[in-house]
């Protein structure tokens, strides 16, 4: 990523975070308006930045709402992986990841060298990457695929063996929706998701007997066991779309995504799976982009994505093998 960031803008940060929260946003209006550009943010973000969004979404949504914008510059506030997808996906355009910071640990926990470890483990099986990786993992993959098409992507291979990277709880829900393949799953996690456990979400069910349990697949095999729906954030709204006559859902994913809910169904309460918004269900790097960041970037059009030209041709057909798959939820 190429950063531009000099002591005076350093200065003029400090200036802006001292702005009222108004203003702030005139400002990215304005830059928004004259750089041609599109903002893009992720459900887990925090409540400003989804509000402030052109677009938010899951990943598989906001990859393909990257792969047809006409503007030509792209602030993706999510995480880094989703900010080279969006690249991945549009090489000509400017891609800017508004908070250097802004990791993924799932990410992190595969590499092109572990993978090609394991492939050489299970010989003849096809790679199928969830898109929480870097864009050379993707480049070592023949098909990627997110938490809205998953099984479907699966499903849709002519082999029986696949080797699924890297989250070993969204592979071992994939694995039981297909049985009749033979699937061995690497042995990465997020840890967000993989923190919660049974006890907890039962503990939040008794407390909201007539709740509807709703789960992201990221999580313990224990939690999706006691969930009514298990889909991706955006099969989350349209689960609860499916009990109208139900008042309270218990949400088991990052706590962002409570804001698009309310959002969308004010009339509903929502409660994390935890009992306790931000105690446990809390992404770190999803919450470090802020509205001075968002600022920041379009004003300096700092920290833009740069990727390897090869990588970007290998990692795309990965990837536009995967939005020619329709999304399960």
């Amino acid at each position: 990523m190429s950063q531009v960031f000099s002591p005076e803008r350093a200065l003029d940060a400090y200036h802006y975070s001292h702005l009222p929260k108004g203003e702030l946003i005139s400002h990215i209006e304005r830059l928004r308006r004259e750089k041609n550009a599109v903002i893009l943010a992720h459900n887990y973000q925090v409540g400003e930045i989804q509000d402030l969004a052109d677009f938010t979404g899951d990943s598989l949504g906001l990859s393909l709402e990257a792969s047809r914008t006409d503007a030509e510059m792209i602030v993706f506030c999510g995480v880094n992986f989703m900010a080279e997808s969006a690249k991945i996906l549009n090489p000509e355009k400017r891609v800017l990841l508004p908070h250097i910071g802004a990791g993924c640990s799932l990410a992190d926990s595969i590499t092109p060298e572990s993978l090609d470890d394991w492939k050489a483990r299970y010989p003849g099986h096809k790679v199928v990457t969830y898109i929480n990786s870097s864009a050379e993992v993707k480049a070592e993959s023949y098909i990627c695929c997110t938490s809205a098409n998953a099984v479907s992507v699966v499903r849709s291979l002519r082999t029986d063996k696949i080797l699924f990277t890297p989250d070993r709880n969204l592979g071992r829900w994939v694995a039981a929706q297909v049985p009749e393949k033979e699937i061995a799953i690497y042995d990465g996690v997020c840890p967000t998701h993989d923190v919660l456990r049974g006890a907890s979400l039962e503990r939040t069910r008794d407390a909201y007997p007539e709740a509807i349990v709703i789960a992201h697949p990221e999580c313990r095999q224990d939690v999706v066991e006691l969930a009514h729906e298990v889909c991706s954030t955006t099969g989350m709204i349209a689960a609860v779309a499916k009990y109208p006559r139900a008042r309270t859902f218990i949400i088991a994913t990052e706590h962002g995504m409570i804001h698009q809910l309310k959002l969308r169904y004010p009339d509903k309460e929502f409660v994390p799976a935890d009992g306790c918004i931000g105690c446990r269900l809390h992404c770190p790097y999803m919450k470090v982009t802020g509205l001075q960041d968002v600022y920041l970037a379009l004003e300096d059009e700092r920290f833009e994505i740069e990727l390897d030209e090869e990588v970007i041709a290998r990692a795309r057909l990965a990837l536009e093998r995967m939005m020619a798959v329709p999304r399960d939820h």
